[in-house]
């Protein structure tokens, strides 16, 4: 069994779908589960539907303008529009405007997963039925069915024991299958999801459970590069990273590579490929056992609209474990990812992600206890494996606000 997952950007189009079938042609389609994402933008398509609805518009613009682009897909793919696919995605739309209609609750994670899970299911839909029709005879599976979770919406935890048993019971590994990226299901059936580019975590929770000989997740990237191009001029593609190493670039915010996704492949060793679905005869990188990086040259990752909040006691006392301890609770009540932290005997600093918007409550929780200033909308920059020319050059014209140096890893925030 081999794991293939699409991200969105390669089944964003028709041409995109089709493509898909070519990567299969190149590379075989037999033993293969294929864990594929919203397509193109979809994903933030519905939570603009979220906020439409919440604002009271019982039939969103916003899902209207879904449905087209959906459906634009599949008259490119299916000109006589008379495949069942075009009822089974209409369906998908009848089911999501039914819970729009009835919903009761007002807890907006909750709603959020029961709304956005549907570019999966649509866009799995689409793929699979083009993949029959092509004479591929793939399997559509309700990834809900197999993946199950806590009760965290939009960050949930994955109960591995539950996920197992039924993966391995109910999946038949020797057929072509075709489930949903980023999604699962809570105790009581309700929709989950896994955090945002949760898709490539999903393809490591099958692999695991399923025993895989491999991952591969198809980008329109040549694999994993040194820098993100679209904020650094030079890059180089990195043909082998260690797992560890990997983690590393994962935790400090590499974009390819989910955080958790390596986790799960680490413990049994499953090497994970990137390649590019552009041109799928290209090794691209592997994630696996071995070397920590070849070549071994600085690999940057930045973080835009970072907050960093500085920290002081108020008598001018140490901020000593049982301070450290208040601080860190409170980062975790409010869902704040922390990137950098820098403290000496009175003060601690922090650079954060406030991806849920609670930023503004945890400021106020923290006044009661500490002096506090923050500034937002700062950028985090990491360089792995630095050298002074590379610190240098990614000084060279910003206002460094915190800088902190590790054996290996030097990390800058600055404000631009």
């Amino acid at each position: 069994m081999n794991v293939f997952k699409f991200g969105g950007a390669s089944v964003k189009d028709a041409e995109g779908v089709r493509n898909l079938i070519n990567v299969l042609k190149e590379t075989g389609s037999d033993n293969k589960l294929i864990v594929v994402s919203a397509m193109g933008k979809t994903t933030n398509a519905f939570e603009v539907v979220l906020k439409e609805y919440l604002a009271g518009a019982s039939v969103p613009q916003s899902l209207i303008e879904v449905k087209e682009y959906h459906f634009s897909i599949l008259d490119d793919l299916f000109p006589g529009k008379q495949d069942p696919v075009y009822l089974q995605v209409e369906n998908h739309f009848r089911e999501l405007q039914n819970f729009l209609n009835h919903n009761k609750s007002t807890q907006y994670d909750y709603v959020y997963d029961q709304i956005v899970c549907f570019g999966e299911l649509i866009s799995t839909t689409i793929v699979s039925a083009y993949l029959n029709s092509q004479n591929f005879r793939a399997n559509w599976l309700d990834a809900r069915e197999f993946l199950k979770t806590d009760s965290t919406y939009r960050d949930a935890q994955v109960n591995w024991e539950k996920t197992q048993e039924l993966i391995q019971k109910n999946l038949d590994a020797s057929k072509l299958n075709i489930t949903q990226g980023f999604i699962g299901s809570d105790p009581n059936n309700f929709t989950t999801t896994l955090g945002r580019e949760g898709s490539d975590y999903t393809a490591a929770i099958f692999a695991y459970c399923l025993n895989a000989k491999s991952v591969t997740i198809w980008k329109d990237v040549p694999g994993v590069l040194n820098a993100d191009p679209r904020f650094f001029q030079k890059t180089q593609l990195l043909h082998q990273i260690s797992y560890e190493e990997a983690i590393e670039l994962a935790f400090y915010g590499a974009s390819v590579i989910h955080p958790k996704t390596l986790q799960p492949l680490q413990r049994k060793e499953i090497p994970l490929f990137v390649r590019s679905f552009l041109n799928p005869k290209q090794e691209g990188t592997a994630v696996s056992k071995g070397h920590r990086l070849i070549p071994e040259v600085p690999c940057f990752i930045v973080k835009k609209d970072q907050v960093l909040i500085s920290l002081s006691s108020l008598d001018f006392s140490f901020i000593v474990e049982e301070n450290i301890s208040e601080i860190f609770r409170l980062f975790h009540q409010y869902q704040m990812k922390v990137d950098l932290i820098q403290n000496s005997a009175i003060s601690f600093r922090v650079c954060v992600d406030n991806r849920f918007n609670q930023l503004e409550k945890l400021i106020q929780h923290l006044k009661a206890r500490f002096k506090v200033s923050f500034k937002t909308g700062v950028s985090l920059y990491t360089i792995r494996h630095f050298d002074d020319a590379a610190i240098q050059d990614l000084e060279k014209d910003k206002k460094v606000l915190l800088k902190q140096l590790t054996q290996n890893t030097v990390q800058l925030v600055t404000e631009n």
